[in-house]
């Protein structure tokens, strides 16, 4: 191999270094789970602990093979603010930090009404502080002697970015991520940035993620072994860089990206930011892809509200193995039309913000917090198989609404990538949600690492990433299609109760 990619990617749960040759060829790979930690009733991510895993491993592999770039990946809703010194001002925010009741009712009154600025932020009413602006909102009222002392904010990747080359810097997937820091009208800083006095304090040029943000330090040298020329990317958010390979290969035809982990985001590239009347007011928000073009989106926890109900399920039953997909149960579940599993597991957040969690079992309704107690329990958990089927099309359903919200047309493809393209029974509930659509799995192990190895291998070439279309393929697996009479009803129903 002529040399390497070292790909730094923090997700909120897993943080991984994975090495590419410089054929993108995955080559090695090494992961932990870093919890955030709390203080003063914020949780906070820790950033201390993460940079110092990742130099640890980056020590082990700069031994092994010929690292020329390093770059970086991270999950969104993440930034930090920094005082004159280059320190932490005050810690990197989790978004899973509750603000308290009347917070987000205070936000609004301050900066407009969330309509207004899902208009011009193309962001959202999300619930907790999964938005930058909301966060620095949270700081400036619960520590304003620290948001005194903000002389520049970083978004999460360009954060480590700076750790290693001790260079500022900022590029369009992060910037343009739900954080109703930038205009979308006028490819500026919004108003919200304005009114918090942050908006100078905020990067000014915005580059291209491949750019080169510069080369490791003569400190991140001496402590990884890495050599001093080793160059470093400006960074990518973690969703848009899963869709950047499907951007290069399907990039004159429409299609639909079902990109699935603890977050599941739907994402659907389009030529321009618009929202219809009837989506203000809904969970439907755009990204700007690693080319600055627009990318309407939807979430939801998906894989947080599988992993809640299936330990439950595994607890009940004592089953381990995930029960294979089974089109009779499926289509009985659906004709029945009476069980159902309702979002959501964490609190304000996702598709369906005010709905609680609850099980409903012939109209009768089951809080999740008393089935976890064990004060109660409906009959259908104590059947694995049931109760499986009864989640995944909740599942289905969920991921319907984030398609329709992302703009979703009649007979384009859908590709499943993610946790969920190797779960058979979801793949083919949604064949029975669309049948006009193709929808397929893909081979795209990794897909956000190798996202984010085809701008270092950018980076280190000096060349467009576009130009790199030749040098890979992915491979699409056709889900067979599955016909489940009455889902329509079924849909419905679901949608009453939440």
């Amino acid at each position: 191999m002529d040399y390497c990619i070292a790909v730094f990617d923090v997700g909120k749960t897993n943080k991984k270094l994975l090495v590419y040759d410089n054929e993108l060829q995955l080559v090695d790979t090494s992961y932990t789970r870093i919890d955030e930690c709390a203080e003063d009733g914020m949780l906070f991510e820790d950033t201390e602990a993460i940079f110092k895993w990742f130099k640890q491993e980056l020590r082990v592999q700069s031994a092994q093979y010929p690292i020329k770039a390093i770059s970086v990946t991270t999950h969104g809703a993440a930034f930090a603010c920094l005082n004159r010194e280059g320190e932490l001002a005050v810690p990197v925010v989790s978004y899973t930090t509750d603000p308290g009741e009347t917070f987000h009712d205070e936000f609004f009154a301050e900066f407009g009404t969330a309509s207004e600025l899902q208009v011009q932020t193309a962001t959202p009413d999300f619930g907790n502080l999964i938005n930058a602006g909301k966060s620095l909102y949270y700081i400036k009222t619960k520590f304003p002697d620290r948001f005194k002392r903000i002389s520049r904010i970083l978004y999460y990747p360009q954060y480590f970015g700076y750790l290693l080359t001790g260079n500022y810097g900022a590029e369009p997937t992060n910037v343009g991520c739900h954080t109703y820091l930038w205009d979308f009208l006028k490819q500026g800083p919004s108003s919200v940035a304005e009114k918090l006095g942050i908006a100078h304090k905020l990067p000014s040029e915005i580059q291209s993620p491949w750019s080169v943000m510069g080369t490791v330090s003569e400190d991140i040298a001496q402590e990884t072994g890495i050599e001093k020329r080793t160059v470093v990317t400006m960074g990518i958010h973690d969703s848009n860089s899963s869709l950047l390979p499907y951007l290069m290969i399907q990039s004159e035809d429409d299609f639909m990206l079902d990109s699935t982990g603890t977050w599941c985001v739907t994402m659907h590239p389009e030529d321009s930011v618009a929202f219809s009347d009837n989506e203000l007011g809904k969970l439907v928000f755009y990204n700007l892809s690693a080319f600055n073009t627009p990318v309407k989106t939807a979430i939801f926890m998906g894989g947080q509200e599988f992993e809640t109900y299936t330990d439950l399920f595994r607890e009940i039953s004592g089953e381990q193995e995930f029960p294979p997909f089974d089109p009779e149960l499926y289509r009985n579940v659906v004709k029945e039309n009476r069980l159902f599993i309702l979002p959501s597991v964490v609190p304000n957040t996702g598709l369906f913000p005010s709905s609680l969690p609850r099980v409903i079992e012939d109209g009768t309704e089951y809080a999740l917090n008393d089935i976890q107690s064990g004060e109660t329990m409906p009959d259908f958990f104590r059947d694995f198989r049931t109760a499986y089927a009864v989640l995944t099309l909740s599942l289905g359903i969920q991921t319907r609404t984030a398609f329709d919200l992302a703009g979703m047309r009649k007979g384009i493809p859908v590709f499943v990538e993610g946790g969920f393209a190797r779960n058979g029974p979801y793949t083919a509930v949604l064949t029975g949600i669309y049948p006009d659509s193709q929808v397929a799995t893909t081979n795209l192990n990794e897909a956000t690492a190798f996202g984010a190895g085809l701008l270092g291998k950018a980076a280190v070439e000096g060349i467009d990433p576009r130009e790199l279309g030749t040098l890979f393929s992915i491979e699409r697996t056709p889900v067979t299609p599955v016909c489940l009479d009455g889902i329509e009803d079924y849909i419905s129903r679901f949608i009453e109760y939440v």
